[in-house]
């Protein structure tokens, strides 16, 4: 009886924090974001300009997001970056999924946000691996923003609607018949393809046990580097968890692509070349894709402001897949920025758990209705960047532009991170070799204790 009691005990803390985290966060939904009308818009990589055109000169300054009922008309790319934006996958918290093992806890508000940014991190690179980075969602526009006050009302009714109907449709099928790539091939139109491509990348991100990349699998990971669900994760950590979920992944689709992540701020190109090759037979070699992840510090107790230039200058970059980073006690999703401000998606949104193994599961609460601005010097110092290369060419190219951002950026002798030739065991005659069934080698396992008291406070 003492058990159940405690059990119930836990299960009402976990919705009290959940109420808590929706009544908190939520009004970050309805909150206004300016753009500036004379500024570029950098977005991983694409950048947007904003101008006015001459018959509006008189619209009041600062109106910079166009809104449907503001009287300001934008011409240019306005409308290309909201469907940019808007495609972007957006993982928050959610609440109602299947218990997580070991613990009590159906919902990770309060304390799931690291993961969480790690995820759309994660996502962002496969939209690039399956669909390139012009690929936007047909239906991104259609989204309520949540900029006007119907977001709270029509929206979520909508979305709930949604959900509930899907409840009662056909659920996905099952076998080799939902092969990606199969479906892909059977499909006639492009936008069909996508659309199922689309689909399946936000499945693998699911809220249940056998999703790949999702939160349950994540903390099982987690388990391995002395974490447990509700505790906080740091931007190293969860760079590690996520080579170690993409090095796991099973499915067929999957096999192309995995994750490096450096070495105190060392990227060693033989491994990176290793960890892509895949070995066909005889004396063939093809190249697997590669998201490359470095931790880094951007000062001490606070960020420094002379690393604003290098944060930007990774950001305008093609190759880009955003930065896990945040600010002091929330980790946000940073994806580009204008003037001294980073744009981010938040995670610390609490949604109703959606069963994605249902077909045509709502697609609308995965995207952001609108995108969210922070000064940089508010950004938290702990953070880790992300790059995808399709190839060992592609790696190159990326390596020697990133490089030049590295020294373009560092008012120092050393740059904050560096590419370096060979392996790691070429200039590490210490470390002992990693045991392929742990998660962390002795070396990063000291790593990572050092990162973690370094990094951000719960909540």
């Amino acid at each position: 009886m003492e058990a159940t009691g405690t059990d119930e005990v836990d299960k009402l803390k976990t919705k009290f924090m959940s109420a808590w985290n929706n009544m908190k966060y939520s009004w970050v939904l309805k909150t206004k974001t300016y753009f500036s009308r004379n500024s570029p818009v950098l977005l991983l990589g694409k950048c947007y300009h904003f101008k006015s055109e001459e018959e509006n000169e008189t619209a009041p300054v600062g109106s910079g997001w166009p809104m449907e009922n503001d009287q300001l008309v934008i011409s240019g790319n306005v409308e290309e970056f909201r469907r940019d934006f808007i495609s972007r996958i957006w993982l928050t918290y959610r609440e109602g999924f299947p218990q997580i093992e070991g613990s009590a806890l159906t919902t990770d508000c309060g304390w799931g946000c690291t993961l969480r940014t790690g995820q759309m991190l994660l996502a962002q690179g496969l939209v690039l691996h399956f669909l390139g980075r012009a690929w936007t969602w047909p239906d991104a526009l259609d989204i309520e923003n949540s900029d006007s006050e119907s977001w709270t009302s029509h929206t979520v009714k909508k979305l709930t609607a949604s959900f509930e109907a899907s409840l009662a449709g056909e659920r996905a099928p099952k076998g080799p018949s939902s092969d990606l790539k199969e479906i892909c091939r059977r499909s006639s139109d492009e936008e069909g393809r996508n659309e199922i491509c689309h689909r399946r990348i936000i499945s693998w991100f699911g809220d249940f046990p056998l999703a790949c990349f999702g939160l349950h699998q994540l903390i099982e990971y987690g388990k391995k580097s002395g974490k447990t669900a509700g505790d906080w994760y740091g931007p190293a950590v969860v760079a590690h968890i996520l080579r170690k979920a993409v090095e796991e992944a099973r499915h067929p689709d999957l096999q192309g692509i995995t994750i490096y992540v450096a070495q105190d701020c060392t990227v060693y190109k033989a491994d990176v070349i290793d960890k892509q090759c895949i070995c066909t037979g005889s004396e063939n070699t093809e190249d697997k894709a590669v998201i490359i992840l470095v931790p880094v510090r951007l000062g001490g107790e606070r960020t420094n402001t002379d690393y604003l230039e290098f944060v930007k200058g990774i950001l305008s970059l093609e190759y880009c897949v955003g930065i896990i980073g945040g600010k002091p006690k929330q980790s946000y999703y940073f994806a580009g920025f204008q003037d001294d401000s980073l744009i981010y998606m938040d995670p610390h949104y609490c949604q109703s758990f959606v069963d994605v193994s249902i077909k045509d599961f709502p697609l609308e609460s995965f995207h952001c209705p609108s995108p969210k601005k922070m000064s940089f010097r508010k950004m938290d110092p702990s953070c880790t960047v992300g790059f995808y290369c399709r190839n060992t060419q592609d790696f190159e190219q990326a390596s020697e532009e990133i490089t030049k951002v590295l020294k373009a950026s560092s008012r120092e002798k050393y740059p904050l991170f560096t590419f370096v030739k060979g392996h790691a065991r070429d200039y590490d005659f210490t470390s002992t070799p990693a045991n392929e069934d742990d998660l962390f080698s002795e070396d990063e396992k000291k790593r990572l204790k050092r990162f973690s008291t370094e990094e951000f406070v719960l909540l």
